[in-house]
């Protein structure tokens, strides 16, 4: 009675956040899987400033930064189906223990200045263990929406709008504290904070039972009608003989239960719409990194290195405003609509720092503008993938999109650091608005077909796009 009268109560606010922290246990996922993800803003930076410290060449340093990203990318859909299938807290106490060591190896690798291949494959090593936990975070807000707030469509996209925002508060913390590690403590010191905090913020994350997806055990009888563990029937229809085991996450199945397992193991990768956001956020991503290494060569080169990590902050800054001012509101029309506005902006955004990107106080101004479309831009992402998936592989879907964009970053570092050795930095400066520019027509093209196929984005897409 006291949790419904609190919710209740919070309804009548104005605020959406207000309403979604009085759902119970929200705050402490939320806050746990924001400290659990400090890794993902200091582990590729943290590589580069090591390893461009210990052996004075950006190429080595974006590369391995790139192996190691590509690694995470490789893996992450692999743990989410995993996390899908058998619950969260079941994988994750296992997925995180060998998480820590395979990234404090790494670490005392590098402080060792163990040779070049050998580090190499410890970097590999390090992201074949690394998963999201913003997918698992994101997944537990639509479970806690669905079960506590009748699965509102407004509040979802406020939710994953905070989640874009603490992303971006994590980039910005996560830059200027690998930045001051590396040039006031140690060069290496900076691996070892985000080991810590992942540990620390994933073993309290995994110990939340009460706000965890239920993961419902599903049978297929030979009716085709799919039973429950409590043999009440979930839906019926017809499939073939024979009795097969499905699982559904957020409990029950969507869309009914027709091809029994081999229907509920398909993998979101073949799901109608899927492709075409996926190709436009590794297009895109490839940016960021491109940015950060082409912004640390000429801080370097100007001698105000130690600012570096406050620079890049500038454009999370603006992220982050932006993620609140977007989660506060409720957008009209298509998200595919609404990513092509956004691309375009940021596209023009990255054209204006080649051209400030001597004036660092110019550029940081630049940054904060251009960064308000950064955060929107990955929370409608991960609003057009929920449209696309069914429930239970909402983790899956959002790694996905995740590992598209690792993708994409792992291009950009390793090609701004050829081009960094090979021409300069304000060569490899092109790279981030020539990226957003080319992701502009690929999310044209995305929306297109969503409008033909009907497979979500928005009122123009066949469903309203906002669940």
């Amino acid at each position: 009675m006291n949790v419904a009268a609190s919710v209740e109560r919070a309804n009548k606010t104005r605020s959406p956040y207000a309403r979604l922290f009085a759902i119970p246990g929200t705050k402490a996922f939320c806050i746990s899987g924001a400290v659990a993800r400090l890794p993902i803003s200091m582990m590729a930076l943290g590589i580069v400033l090591a390893l461009n410290h210990l052996y004075d060449n950006w190429t080595v340093a974006g590369s391995m930064s790139a192996a190691y990203i590509l690694a995470v990318a490789a893996v992450t859909p692999l743990y989410a189906r995993l996390f899908d299938r058998l619950g969260q807290r079941r994988v994750g106490r296992v997925a995180l223990g060998v998480q820590v060591v395979a990234m404090l190896a790494f670490a005392f690798a590098a402080l060792s200045r163990v040779p070049i291949p050998l580090l190499f494959a410890l970097a590999i090593v390090m992201g074949f263990t690394q998963f999201s936990f913003g997918a698992l975070v994101r997944t537990r807000w639509a479970y806690a929406l669905r079960s506590h707030a009748g699965d509102d469509p407004r509040l979802l996209n406020t939710a994953y709008a905070l989640e874009a925002a603490i992303d971006e508060i994590v980039f910005i913390v996560g830059p200027i504290l690998a930045a001051f590690l590396a040039t006031s403590v140690h060069p290496v010191s900076q691996l070892f904070v985000p080991t810590l905090a992942c540990g620390i913020g994933g073993a309290v994350f995994f110990s939340l039972r009460s706000s965890a997806p239920v993961v419902e055990r599903v049978e297929v009888d030979a009716g085709g009608a799919a039973v429950s563990d409590s043999g009440s029937a979930v839906s019926d229809s017809g499939a073939n003989g024979g009795r097969a085991d499905s699982f559904s996450l957020l409990g029950g199945v969507r869309g009914g239960a027709r091809g029994g397992s081999r229907r509920a193991s398909r993998s979101v990768l073949l799901m109608p719409g899927i492709a075409p956001i996926l190709v436009v956020f590794i297009v895109f991503n490839m940016s960021f990194t491109a940015f950060d290494v082409s912004t640390t060569a000429t801080m370097k080169a100007a001698g105000v290195e130690q600012w570096l990590g406050l620079q890049l902050a500038m454009f999370a800054v603006g992220s982050c405003v932006g993620a609140m001012i977007f989660g506060s509101r409720e957008l009209k029309g298509s998200h595919w609509r609404h990513m092509v506005v956004f691309l375009t902006l940021l596209a023009i955004g990255f054209a204006l720092f080649r051209l400030a990107m001597d004036n660092f106080l110019l550029l940081g101004a630049l940054e904060i503008v251009a960064g308000l479309c950064v955060s929107p831009l990955f929370a409608t992402g991960s609003l057009i993938v929920k449209s696309l998936v069914p429930a239970r592989s909402l983790t899956e879907g959002l790694s996905w999109l995740t590992t598209a964009g690792s993708i994409g970053t792992s291009f950009g570092s390793t090609f701004a650091g050829a081009v960094l050795d090979a021409a300069g930095p304000h060569a490899s400066m092109m790279i981030p608005w020539i990226a957003v520019a080319c992701a502009v027509p690929l999310a044209v093209l995305g929306w297109a077909l969503s409008r033909s196929r009907g497979t979500g984005g928005g009122r123009d897409g066949g469903r309203d796009g906002r669940s």
